[in-house]
């Protein structure tokens, strides 16, 4: 049986995927140098094609490490000397917030209830902060902050860096990058490509506080510190041996993604939200973990039921339709639901459908 994955990472694999990794295994491209000319063009086209779609400036490099949580001790081992501040509201928030504390750091945080965004107009941040770190897309509860918002903050802390976690929510994100300085992801989720890379974009400031406490004598790791990573960027290469079956990979999705248009691709996954949502709100059983439609994901959409879910996990992987279920605490009342580019509206329809049905056969 073919099965459709609805799971929030790893993904549904990108519908061209498979063509694209048939055709670098017949032309031999991951067998090819990374000191080679090929590699360079593959990592040229790959960085030219992520600004291009998302709009990314110019002078802001991209790195490519082993994952999104590695982006997480990049980020605060060389642009944090002791005081980064960190929203939290779910267990992807919690990790960078502990991140910060395993690299002896002062980390403060502000914390919102699960389910929850914040109210960025009463949090006080200490003048002293040096970094500001944001998760726009918390997997684990289906909660999406504004982006706008987020933004916002580069205006009243101009000095002070801005680090975005886009894991979850990347390409569908809208974000002016002028107004941040770190935003990483991985590809598995939106992206639709297998598990084992992580993007992280860096802007010149970032780099001048790597540099800066670099000069100091303050410790910012080894070969993937930003400085080496720049270095050998600059030259369409990574310091080490990198995976370039995904980078070959990530530059072909890319370039289909461009063929659509970012325009699109975030209106689809809007529509296709919308449809999950207002089944969510008229089931008698099933109904949308976060309350509040302004903080509500539109990329991974958190139900909860009084009862367990592991019946309807099963109900619909026999129907072909994988879903995950919930995390941490409530994870057996609670299922997730990845709204990625891969699956059409109707394979969210087939979804809906089949999640009515479920419904439908439980005693009031």
């Amino acid at each position: 049986m073919t099965k459709i994955f609805f799971t929030p990472g790893p993904s549904q694999l990108y519908l061209t995927v498979a063509k694209h990794l048939e055709k670098g295994l017949i032309e031999n491209v991951y067998s090819i140098s990374h000191r080679g000319k090929q590699f360079e063009q593959i990592f040229a086209e790959t960085t030219a094609n992520l600004k291009k779609l998302l709009n990314i400036p110019e002078d802001y490099s991209i790195f490519f490490v082993s994952s999104g949580t590695e982006c997480m001790e990049r980020i605060i081992e060389n642009c944090v000397e002791k005081y980064s501040f960190h929203f939290v509201n779910g267990a992807f928030s919690q990790r960078f917030y502990e991140t910060a504390i395993e690299l002896k750091k002062q980390p403060l945080e502000q914390k919102a209830d699960l389910g929850s965004g914040f109210d960025f107009e009463n949090v006080s941040i200490p003048l002293k902060t040096e970094l500001i770190c944001f998760v726009h897309n918390e997997t684990s509860t289906g909660v999406m902050l504004n982006s706008k918002k987020i933004e916002s903050f580069k205006k009243l802390f101009p000095e002070t860096l801005i680090a975005v976690d886009c894991v979850s929510s990347m390409p569908y994100v809208d974000l002016n990058y002028k107004a941040v300085d770190l935003v990483f992801f991985s590809v598995q989720k939106l992206l639709g490509l297998p598990a084992g890379l992580g993007v992280l974009i860096v802007s010149p400031n970032a780099l001048k506080k790597a540099e800066s406490l670099s000069k100091r004598k303050i410790n910012i790791g080894t070969y993937h510190n930003l400085l080496s990573l720049q270095k050998y960027a600059s030259k369409n290469q990574t310091p080490e041996t990198p995976s370039v079956m995904h980078i070959y990979l990530l530059e072909k999705v890319l370039e289909d993604m461009l063929k659509i248009g970012i325009k699109k691709i975030r209106n689809d996954t809007d529509k296709k939200a919308k449809l999950i949502y207002d089944f969510l709100d008229n089931d008698p059983y099933l109904s949308s973990f976060v309350k509040d439609e302004q903080f509500r994901s539109k990329t991974v959409i958190v139900a909860k039921m009084d009862q367990k879910t592991e019946s309807l996990i099963k109900f619909l992987k026999e129907r072909g339709i994988v879903v995950a279920g919930g995390y941490g605490a409530l994870k057996d009342f609670q299922i997730r639901i990845a709204n990625v580019p891969a699956n059409s509206i109707n394979n969210t329809k087939l979804l809906i459908k089949s999640l009515r049905l479920y419904t439908k056969q439980l005693k009031p």
